[in-house]
């Protein structure tokens, strides 16, 4: 995480780099400053680390305890849950066959892996960037990278980037090499003892070998929203306050307030300079106050009870529950008076595999984008030189409702006896919950045993 004072380029300084890039590139660094502290905000609600100083209304919480931090995981939950329901399952062609090298630029990069994290980083600050780069062993290199290390400019004529830029290496905590990205070059920025100098590597793609994922994109912020957005983390912040003032009531119902009155001064000196004493002994004794001839009087005031904050708790978690789609038992607070009905927890999950499906619609056109590059790339060549076969390619997702394999084997078998055929299929085998690796086995093992099927017919034949 860097901040505006690492960034201390000179429109000009940058040696062999056009000054309308320099410019551009200014904007870009000016996009990110600007960005940086709301970013680094919401990477530390993620983390869940919220500081008392925050959330303190300055009634109920001592202002000695403003430097302590309550763990709250509500911020991650929000990104998490969400992001469990996108899994990326590769890319199918036209006819449902795999495109040749293109199975080998997903391994090789663990695209399948990497998207996973990705997309926590889309849902986390709005948008996540990937970037290509020839790489002689892979084809073509996949990164991504966050909003934290990350920034570009939104073209709104064209509907996509106009140039961006990564900060792929640092030392002591300050960039020295930084790769700029434009339709048609890419300039490695290195800082040598404090000179930049850029080297520039034309391209033929038309289009920054910068890619966005965005989720929730709107026209006046077309770089996304964030799932952990402004509301949600005030929401954050009260159940930070809540669990805070609970902490403290409980403390005050762990040792209750007495009272002793009509006491002399010697008792009252004995009682105050043994507190503790007092408060575990199980026999207090005072003697008649020879002055006032008072008898003393003992007595403990009501104990408080936490049970308006457990509700304040609950009533905070079914608000934030609505604000993200997740359920209230996503947050972890559980209302054994009143269960949620089977009913409602369905249509709490419908509301969250709407967004999964959303956010699988989005990224998979983000993803084909990404595909045709690293393609055209490997091949040194552009994307309108592509195949059909090629180009014609989508990105699969999981099922985001992730169904019993019960409920998917009976929907398989059904789907079997009315089509015929369908049970030879890879796609059966993988309704019915078998693994890509049980399926590679399965067809082996049925190869085989086709084999040996066909010599034991020829030998009996006399054939061999």
């Amino acid at each position: 995480m860097w901040t505006e004072e690492i960034f201390n380029f000179a429109v000009g300084a940058i040696r062999g780099m056009p000054p309308i890039e320099q410019q551009r590139f200014q904007k870009c660094i000016d996009a990110y400053v600007s960005h940086c502290s709301k970013n680094i905000e919401k990477e530390r609600y993620y983390e869940g680390k919220i500081r008392l100083s925050e959330v303190n209304l300055g009634i109920a919480l001592p202002h000695g305890m403003r430097g302590l931090e309550v763990g709250c995981s509500w911020g991650a939950k929000a990104v998490d849950v969400l992001a469990a329901r996108s899994i990326f399952d590769g890319f199918v062609g036209s006819q449902g066959a795999d495109i040749p090298g293109l199975n080998e630029i997903v391994e090789n990069n663990a695209l399948l892996s990497e998207y996973a994290k990705a997309c926590r980083d889309e849902l986390k600050f709005g948008c996540v960037f990937a970037t290509l780069s020839k790489d002689r062993r892979t084809g073509c290199k996949i990164r991504f990278h966050s909003p934290l290390s990350a920034a570009a400019i939104w073209d709104g004529e064209r509907g996509g980037i106009l140039c961006g830029f990564v900060i792929a290496d640092s030392k002591n905590g300050m960039p020295t090499v930084i790769n700029y990205y434009t339709e048609d070059a890419v300039y490695i920025l290195r800082n040598n003892s404090g000179v930049w100098n850029a080297e520039y590597l034309p391209h033929r793609m038309g289009a920054p070998l910068l890619v966005p994922m965005i989720w929730n994109a709107t026209s006046a912020k077309p770089f996304g929203r964030s799932r952990i957005k402004e509301p949600v983390r005030r929401l954050i912040q009260g159940y930070v306050r809540t669990i805070a003032d609970a902490a403290i009531g409980i403390e005050f119902s762990t040792a209750p307030q007495k009272y002793l009155l009509g006491v002399t001064d010697d008792q009252y000196d004995a009682v105050v300079n043994s507190k503790f004493k007092q408060y575990v002994g199980s026999i207090i004794a005072a003697t008649t106050n020879p002055e006032t001839g008072e008898k003393p009087t003992f007595g403990q005031l009501q104990q408080g009870t936490i049970a308006p904050h457990v509700e304040m708790i609950r009533v905070l978690a079914t608000q934030f529950a609505a604000s993200t789609g997740l359920s209230v038992t996503d947050t972890g607070v559980v209302n054994d008076a009143n269960p949620t009905s089977s009913d409602a927890i369905e249509a709490q999950m419908k509301t969250l595999i709407g967004l999964a499906e959303d956010l699988n619609n989005n990224n998979s056109l983000a993803l084909r984008n990404i595909a045709l590059m690293a393609l055209a790339i490997s091949e040194n060549t552009t994307i309108d030189e592509l195949s059909d076969e090629q180009r014609d390619i989508v990105a699969h997702f999981r099922n985001p409702s992730m169904p019993s394999i019960a409920s998917t084997t009976d929907a398989a078998i059904k789907l079997a006896s009315a089509r015929p055929g369908f049970a030879n299929t890879d796609v059966f085998l993988e309704m019915v919950g078998f693994t890509p690796a049980d399926i590679r086995r399965i067809k082996a093992q049925e190869q085989r045993a086709r084999g040996l099927t066909m010599f034991e017919e020829l030998n009996n034949a006399g054939i061999g």
